[in-house]
């Protein structure tokens, strides 16, 4: 799904057409202004950003596509046409070839958002690729038939500067407009962060001083190892700045492709379609890589919770344990818990109240734990916690507290209220924790002897190596729970 503006300040508001026909109109005239600009320095003149931008803002917010918007975008360019050229009629031509490209690339992308299939992933690279393609050709037959009698060229030559012009421009600036987000640092600076940035720079300078065609494909490596690296948002502005650059100089003869005049137009022909072939890649790579790591990202979470009750699987609370980067020696309480007659409840109101009675469980036992340990469901309707103590009376106290406040706690299913208890097994020791996981199985198995004792000595209390039966718990405050 395209990522929002995370700023303040919208552009653009769903419940206020005014503000968004506003908008339209001004950023339609102003990046109309920057390519009239770029048009004015012989080696940015290659550059029209006007369309990509209003393609990729139409692509964004979906709810701005709408006859009347697009409407306007085009007028905005006639206005701008009629105050500064002398084209007369053949400004609504020309003009109609740049909504050419904006209507097409914006309505194919909106279309990809609306499939549930894709709405996961930010852009997809590839298609990107081919909208731009299209939407390049359509624009570039409009353009060079209304073009002919302004620029003194035949169709053909005229056809391939446009499409060329539009496609480059398109593949290096619609991904930066579609994942555009306010900037955040989220991890400390470090100096190698710079090091695909310098691989970058090395790489151009490379082209420079060694030229030739295959020269342009130097900075591929680097902007692959920028993929890897950075967000995509990122990764794509460094594409468009390196592809942007390339085109520059390969049009100023500062990257010497080619023996005849720097700005013959089927040399950059070439050229721009090389350079927006190669801009692509990257951004595949990164998109890819940010689908790998949300997959495994997914696939970790469902192996390491419990998919039911969203406290830590068996298998999770292991991973927890060898994960624990504290090395100082520290007292460890271990609980198992069980749910008292848990298997009537499932007989009596069913499976799915059984599911709720777990989820509301493992809700109670987490927020009387807190911060202080960790719960996991071991499987069944058997829960475990680690918790780090003083020492075994403070283990046994949060044990009594947790028992106590299942038992005061009404759970609700349909009609009926039920009240639950559960049986409490712990053990207590003190652990390193390069031997944390260790000792956790010796506590975890000591502790299942004590849950036995619990539920032979009659349920619903808690039992250890030093205490049998309640004692004067921590004070928690059960409240009510919906199952």
């Amino acid at each position: 799904m395209l990522s929002q503006l995370n700023i303040a300040f919208r552009p653009f508001h769903k419940e206020k057409p005014w503000r968004n026909a506003v908008m339209i109109f001004l950023l339609t005239t102003l990046f109309y202004f920057i390519g009239a600009m770029l048009r004015l320095v012989e080696e940015l003149s290659l550059f029209w950003p006007l369309n990509a931008v209003m393609a990729g803002i139409f692509a964004r917010y979906t709810w701005l596509n709408r006859l009347h918007n697009y409407a306007l975008c085009y007028v905005a360019m006639l206005v701008y046409d009629a105050l500064t050229t002398t084209w007369g009629a053949t400004s609504l031509v020309i003009n109609l070839s740049n909504m050419v490209f904006i209507l097409t690339v914006a309505l194919l992308i909106v279309r990809d958002k609306q499939r549930p299939e894709r709405r996961s992933l930010p852009i997809n690279a590839l298609r990107i690729f081919n909208y731009c393609l299209l939407g390049a050709l359509g624009c570039a037959l409009v353009g060079a038939f209304a073009s002919v009698g302004i620029d003194n060229l035949t169709f053909w030559p005229l056809f391939a500067d446009w499409f060329s012009e539009q496609f480059s421009t398109g593949v290096l600036i619609l991904p930066c407009v579609l994942t555009l987000t306010w900037p955040r640092w989220v991890t400390p600076f470090r100096v190698e962060h710079l090091l695909p940035i310098a691989a970058l720079a090395i790489s151009l300078t490379a082209s420079v001083t060694i030229g030739g065609a295959g020269s342009l494909l130097f900075p591929l490596p680097a902007l692959i190892w920028c993929a890897v690296r950075y967000s995509l948002l990122t990764t794509a502005f460094l594409t468009f700045l390196t592809g942007a650059l390339e085109i520059i100089l390969v049009a100023n003869g500062t990257i010497n492709i080619f023996v005849a005049s720097p700005l013959q137009m089927p040399r950059m022909f070439s050229a721009r379609l090389g350079i927006a072939t190669m801009a692509i890649c990257p951004i595949i790579v990164c998109v890819s890589v940010n689908a790998i790591n949300a997959l495994m990202k997914q696939v970790s979470l469902r192996a390491d919770f419990d998919f039911l009750t969203r406290v830590y699987s068996r298998s999770g609370l292991y991973v927890a344990l060898g994960s624990e980067r504290n090395t100082e020696s520290r007292h460890l309480t271990v609980m198992l818990l069980d749910i008292d007659y848990f298997k009537t409840i499932n007989d009596s109101f069913g499976h799915e109240c059984g599911d709720r009675v777990l989820t509301a469980l493992a809700q109670k036992i987490q927020q009387v734990v807190g911060d202080s340990g960790i719960v996991a469901r071991m499987g069944g309707e058997e829960f475990a916690v680690v918790a780090t103590t003083q020492d075994p009376r403070q283990g046994f106290m949060l044990a009594e507290s947790i028992r106590r406040a299942v038992e005061a706690t009404p759970f609700h299913w349909r009609q009926q209220t039920l009240f639950l208890t559960v049986s409490i097994g712990l053990s207590s020791g003190t652990a390193q924790s390069w031997e944390l996981t260790e000792r956790f199985n010796k506590l975890l198995a000591e502790a299942d002897e004590y849950l036995y004792q619990s539920k032979k000595a009659g349920r619903n209390r808690s039992s250890a190596r030093e205490y049998q039966g309640p004692v004067e718990a921590v004070a928690t405050d059960a409240g009510e729970q919906s199952v």
